[in-house]
């Protein structure tokens, strides 16, 4: 009988690793499929009922993160980050904020509601503005509105400017910080040019079109700096105005504290909670614990509650107001498409805009019977113009389908973002929008001076005269600079002819508001560019009128997108309940998993796919803006 062969330490020990590295794969395998068991039974048994909501209830409105028209993170992604407390994919739909401030107003059960903006990020003045003027709508149906914080930023002032009551915490580090807007960037012509040889060769149409300066000047031009100071400054000047009305200060007295910051801050011994108390910014000086205990008094105590007063959270809310929509409405729609983001080719996930995917929502609504009017929300700083022009095309094949399009533009709707706007039947924005920005570029570099310094060089001959002209490593030929300008300049004969024809204007009508400059939506009201003031549901009111759907209860909204995987909303929704965010948390895989989300985010995608554009080296025309102050 043969005995088996036996091995030797080598052996023995390479199997004995590899015998621990598959038992630790399977060990977590195994303990991930048992959190993924143990959340599927909570939901279940245990977290499937939403619990009624009582009278006397407050409307806890916190703000975590910033408005967007739509989310750009998967619902995965943004329930990893609430239970992880990660600043990345937090993100809050101007249209939840503004349904849930339109339902409390008439909602019998909420008695207040109050405002927590310390995680509130920066946001479009367009997009605070409406929900500032939610927040007075509640505030004038009799219902109290508090706001508490431990600082506030401008854009959380200016919600909160709109409360009853404010308060802030007596230690705040910076108070309430009304300093002004300000758009400043880095300029990199010496260290390309002159450090590292690298030539950026500009073509464009227009003075005021500055997107690509950066790369060419080391300062910001003059033409740049008058169009700038002069729509940030309207936007300032409204600001003001909106915080003076709702707090009864006059707006020269805000503009002149903000001018004279260092004397006022020196006059109050650098207490900056003090200044803002004396500056009749805000209510009182409170830590958290006094406003909770305030609230407590005021409304139902709730001992088991946070802050220990009934209470309903901004998300939890809007699942109450949803659980009373109809699940099937037969009633004719207006369909509202969403173009958030740059504009680039192809298809793009929500957070971008897609030539091809924005172009199928358009005629998605188009073939679709029950769409009877479409509202474009545009927010968008523009990008490449061939994606730009799908779009307006699909406008155009909507109004010819008989189908009436209105345009809403959100925080920005310049350069790219007018083109897809121009062709609406009627053009709504806020008069903080910054739209504008009628103007073509393209850029594209040249290393060959840089590899000289280092000793690399470029030879080798073509089949005609032209043949490999678009090689970054060569210089750029004259005649090639001549053929991209007539480019760029028949891309600028393109846009300024189809907005002139768009608007019932003349070319050189439409040539003297273009030229590359950016204004505020008043400034492009005043010029022609913009109709009618008004947010997303001026608009909607306005499609449904021209379609002639009758009453507002005859019809109804609805937003048309690109559908969430069911499994990625369901497990989303179980990691945002209570047990499911302590599990993570506790767990520490929120985290692991979270990072690996934010590697596929649609800003990583889209600069891997410019990256791998760039490849094929030509001058792209662009029609885009960078026009978001600070």
């Amino acid at each position: 009988m043969n005995q088996p062969r036996r091995r030797g330490p080598i052996a023995r020990i390479a199997i004995g690793l590899w015998d621990a590295v598959n038992f630790t794969r399977r060990l977590v395998f195994n303990i991930l499929f048992l959190i993924v068991l143990l959340l599927v039974l909570m939901a279940v048994f245990g977290g499937g009922k939403l619990a009624p909501l009582d009278d006397d209830t407050t409307l806890v409105f916190k703000l975590d993160g910033r408005l967007v028209e739509q989310y750009s993170c998967d619902p995965l992604s943004r329930s990893l980050a609430q239970a992880t407390n990660s600043r990345d994919c937090r993100e809050i739909r101007l249209r939840d904020a503004l349904r849930a401030l339109e339902s409390a107003r008439t909602d019998k059960r909420i008695n207040r509601v109050v405002l927590r903006l310390d995680e509130f990020q920066p946001s479009g003045f367009a997009s605070l503005r409406e929900v500032a003027a939610a927040l007075a709508t509640v505030r004038a149906a009799g219902k109290q509105v508090v706001a508490y914080g431990d600082n506030y930023g401008q854009a959380q002032y200016l919600l909160a400017a709109q409360a009853d009551e404010i308060y802030l915490d007596p230690m705040s580090q910076t108070g309430v910080m009304l300093d002004g807007l300000a758009s400043y960037r880095p300029y990199f012509r010496e260290a390309l040019h002159d450090k590292l040889g690298v030539d950026m060769n500009l073509f464009k149409v227009g003075e005021y079109k500055s997107a690509a300066e950066p790369y060419i000047l080391d300062a910001a031009s003059p033409e740049s700096k008058e169009a700038d100071l002069f729509w940030m400054g309207d936007i300032w000047r409204r600001m003001l105005a909106d915080i003076g009305k709702a707090r009864g200060i006059a707006p020269a007295t805000l503009a002149a504290q903000a001018d004279t910051l260092p004397e006022q801050v020196a006059a109050a011994k650098g207490d900056l909670a003090q200044m803002a108390l004396q500056q009749k910014l805000v209510t009182a000086l409170k830590t958290r614990e006094e406003v909770e205990t305030l609230l407590a008094e005021r409304g139902e105590a709730d001992a088991d509650a946070e802050g220990g007063f009934r209470q309903v959270s901004l998300p939890v809310y809007l699942q109450h107001v949803d659980g009373t929509l109809p699940q099937a409405d037969p009633r004719p729609q207006v369909a509202v498409v969403v173009a958030e983001g740059a504009i680039a080719p192809g298809r793009l996930p929500p957070g971008q805009v897609g030539g091809e995917s924005t172009s199928a929502l358009l005629r998605q609504a188009r073939d679709d019977d029950d769409v009877k009017a479409v509202v474009l929300r545009v927010n968008s700083p523009g990008g490449e113009v061939f994606a730009s022009e799908q779009i307006r095309r699909e406008v155009e094949a909507l109004k010819k389908a008989g189908k009436p399009v209105v345009v809403s533009m959100g925080d920005v709707a310049a350069s790219g973002g007018y083109w897809i706007s121009m062709n609406a039947d009627r053009i709504y924005a806020d008069p903080s929008t910054i739209t504008g920005s009628i103007g073509i570029f393209g850029l594209f570099p040249t290393i060959n001076r840089g590899l000289d310094k280092i000793g690399v060089h470029t030879d080798g001959v073509g089949t005609a005269k032209y043949a490999g002209a678009f090689d970054i490593t060569r210089p750029l030929d004259p005649g090639v600079a001549v053929t991209v300008q007539s480019v760029i300049d028949k891309g600028y004969r393109d846009f300024t002819g189809k907005v002139a024809k768009a608007r019932g204007k003349s070319v050189e009508q439409v040539d003297e508001v273009a030229r590359g400059r950016v204004w505020s939506g008043d400034q492009a009201r005043q010029r022609g560019l913009v109709d009618a003031f008004g947010g997303v549901q001026a608009a909607v009111n306005d499609a449904a009128a021209r379609a002639k759907l009758g009453k507002p209860e005859t019809w109804r909204t609805q937003y048309v997108e690109e559908s969430t995987k069911p499994f990625s909303q369901w497990f989303g929704g179980m990691l945002e309940s209570r047990a499911g965010i302590a599990l993570l948390r506790s767990s520490g895989l929120g985290e692991t998993l979270l990072l690996k989300r934010l590697q596929q985010q649609p800003a990583m995608q889209f600069i891997d796919s410019a990256l791998k554009r760039s490849g094929n080296a030509r001058v792209v025309p662009l029609a885009h803006c960078l026009c978001m102050p600070m």
